[in-house]
């Protein structure tokens, strides 16, 4: 019977600890590969991607990165599951998904890079800016309001939801959260992007794009990728408690959207969209 991967592994370690040391066990975040395959109505298969992942949340996932990319819309999806083709491993077929659609396998350069990504870094289908006008729009102006202390709160809103951190402290999260101050959902992840991936996914699958009205608060950094997943799913402020990179911020002025980074305490740098921020 095949095993499925969970999102913690227990290992045995050494403790050093001054000049003595014991063997105890400690809870590590699992780090595997997951494969995203794509079938046709008419049959046809292609492979679009092989990401390093923390199992759990494995559908949100890809759903969440062929939205992202512009290869599959929650309406374009018939079904979601694991993989049982009788030439894959047993070992596998949690790491593998293949996504059914209701058409025809689109056309687009995307899907001729068969890539390997780690953890570490983020899938970027579009090449520049321009590209991404081809396929988005800017984010409305909307009537969502952000209020200092409304911002302050959101990192230990974040960590305070995050069951894997807790044992492991070795993984990323990205919640939603309403303009109310709710937390909507969160998902943990080894990467950053895919954390941001299956948020999307779940607001996919549920119905629930595009996320006018919310805030994305991330746990990392904030690249040009988490911002094209943002922008893609239609979501007006993405807050982080790191620094953002230049291209992320350009990508913010140029759709509209509310970049916040160093939230740490109670203060933080607007990097873009300070429109929204409702000061008394």
């Amino acid at each position: 019977m095949t095993t499925r991967p969970g999102p913690t592994t227990r290992i045995r370690v050494v403790e050093l600890s001054g000049s003595t040391t014991r063997e105890r066990r400690d809870d590590l975040t699992t780090e595997e590969p997951l494969e995203i395959r794509l079938t046709a109505h008419d049959g046809t298969r292609k492979t679009v991607a092989i990401t390093m992942r923390t199992p759990g949340h494995d559908f949100e996932l890809a759903a969440g990165f062929l939205h992202g990319e512009g290869l599959a819309g929650p309406g374009d999806i018939a079904a979601i599951a694991y993989c049982t083709d009788e030439d894959l491993p047993p070992e596998a077929r949690y790491n593998t998904v293949t996504v059914r659609l209701r058409g025809l396998i689109p056309d687009l350069p995307a899907l001729e890079r068969h890539f390997l990504t780690s953890s570490a870094c983020g899938v970027c289908g579009s090449a520049s800016l321009d590209a991404l006008h081809d396929r988005c729009k800017p984010v409305p102006r909307g009537r969502l309001a952000l209020t200092p202390e409304f911002l302050y709160g959101l990192p230990d809103a974040l960590r305070a939801a995050q069951g894997v951190f807790g044992k492991t402290g070795g993984l990323h999260a990205a919640g939603l959260f309403s303009a109310a101050g709710t937390m909507v959902a969160v998902r943990e992840d080894v990467g950053r992007h895919n954390a941001v991936d299956k948020l999307v996914g779940w607001a996919g699958l549920t119905e629930r794009l595009p996320l006018a009205e919310h805030v994305l608060m991330v746990s990392g950094r904030t690249s040009y990728e988490i911002m094209q997943k943002a922008l893609a799913a239609g979501i007006p402020a993405v807050c982080s408690v790191s620094a953002p990179s230049s291209l992320a911020v350009e990508l913010a002025r140029e759709f509209g959207i509310t970049l916040v980074g160093f939230l740490r305490g109670e203060r933080c740098n607007v990097y873009a969209g300070s429109e929204r921020i409702a000061m008394e």
